[in-house]
């Protein structure tokens, strides 16, 4: 056999098997890297969702709820109520942004609600799965969650494992399963989408692909208000690269200029529409008394609540302590954050996020939910967990998870307003 005949390309048959090994070892490998990070995810997931669906159907009480506060004929509808029902109502018939006041109102509820108060991506997604699968918006509401929460449970796993290692990450995504507010992961909810994006532009700019990072957060910023802190987090590690003249000028200047595009965007178009500067801080003071009031709400709360007195605005004394307890527990996990001197992105995420919760008048109970996001909480405990044995780690996330279904899934949709 000549030399040529040795190397000349194989054909027919032999030359199909080739990618097909190939494809086969990727996947393996993929498998063996991300099969743990979402079996670990999905199974506490699981466990928490169904304690939640059990205590809904054995307490009954959303079968005389309004379906679209927290009732419906069966107890996985309450999953699409509250915010889900605004959800599907774009993803049906688009905005018709508009300020109209509530006939003779006076007092804290002056405009009627609006759908254009709700961010455009999430409802998009779900209308162009519904298009694409046949699914009902319900359907491909809760699928676009699904799989955001798992895509999600993957960014926080990488970014964790690169300040800690593989196990700290697994746990990092342990803890994203269990934590409170989790009951939205897999609901008619934005948060599943938001987290996947926040956690994978961190991780893009921690990898320093700027292009990257700047897309993601231009769609973070089409899916909550609060992406206002991750386009500060990207702005300030972009200027510091710069002064490091680390990456060069023109890509993190690409990226400083495409992340608020989809934020500033959103805001701009629906405060034209409304024919008003301030249209959407406006439509959410007089529709939802959701408002910028540098804390004053917020320590009313803290002062309140440790005293057993719930005399103050959208007060729900259980879903309100459990709200005390996240929102105290974030400067110390904070403080421990900063002991580990993680990437400035992380940080500055981190600390913005916090403060634009806490300096905001809202439903106090859902800073459970709004601080879900502030993925780079999970770290620290990551890493000491980690130094816990298997089968203590699995009695500690299991356990979370089965209490996950009451403090994370049933009080936020039943006893409290998610």
């Amino acid at each position: 056999m000549s030399t040529l005949e040795l190397r000349r390309p194989p054909s027919g048959p032999d030359r199909l098997r080739i990618p097909r090994q190939e494809f086969r070892r990727r996947l393996r490998r993929a498998a063996a890297r991300y099969g743990p990070v979402l079996l670990t995810y999905g199974v506490l997931k699981l466990a928490g969702f169904a304690v939640f669906m059990c205590l809904l159907d054995s307490a009954g009480d959303f079968r005389e709820k309004n379906p679209r506060f927290g009732g419906g004929a069966h107890p996985w509808d309450v999953l699409a109520s509250w915010d889900g029902w605004w959800y599907q109502q774009i993803a049906a018939h688009g905005y018709d942004p508009a300020l109209e006041p509530v006939p003779g109102a006076k007092g804290l509820i002056t405009l009627e609600g609006n759908s254009a108060a709700f961010f455009p991506l999430y409802p998009a997604l779900m209308r162009l799965v519904s298009e694409c699968t046949g699914l009902g918006l319900y359907g491909a509401g809760l699928t676009v969650s699904v799989l955001a929460s798992f895509v999600a449970a993957l960014g926080v796993h990488t970014v964790t494992r690169d300040l800690g290692g593989h196990r700290a990450g697994l746990v990092a995504v342990g803890l994203w399963a269990v934590w409170p507010g989790s009951g939205t992961e897999w609901s008619g909810y934005s948060e599943s989408l938001y987290t996947a994006l926040a956690a994978w532009a961190c991780h893009a700019v921690m990898s320093r692909r700027w292009l990257t990072a700047g897309l993601l957060t231009f769609a973070a910023g089409l899916c909550r208000p609060t992406a206002v802190a991750l386009v500060a987090a990207l702005a300030l590690a972009a200027v510091l690269s710069l002064r490091r003249r680390q990456d060069g000028v023109r890509r993190p200047l690409a990226a400083v200029a495409i992340a608020p595009l989809g934020l500033f965007g959103y805001l701009a178009w629906v405060n034209l529409r409304m024919g008003d500067l301030n249209g959407y801080s406006k439509l959410q003071d007089g529709a939802w008394a959701h408002k910028f009031d540098w804390g004053v709400h917020t320590f009313r709360v803290l002062t309140s609540v440790p005293v057993g007195h719930f005399d103050y605005l959208f007060a729900m004394p259980f879903e309100d302590v459990i709200g005390v307890c996240v929102v105290l527990a974030v400067p110390v996990l904070t403080v421990l954050l900063l002991r580990l001197r993680p990437p400035a992105v992380l940080v500055v995420y981190t600390v913005l996020s916090y403060l634009m919760v806490m300096t905001t008048q809202q439903i106090f109970g859902n800073v459970s939910r709004y601080l879900l996001p502030l993925f780079p909480l999970f770290v620290p405990l990551a890493l000491a967990m980690r130094r816990l044995r298997w089968p203590s780690l699995t009695a500690v996330l299991g356990t979370a998870a089965l209490a996950s279904g009451s403090y994370a899934g049933y009080v936020l949709f039943e006893l409290g307003v998610p």
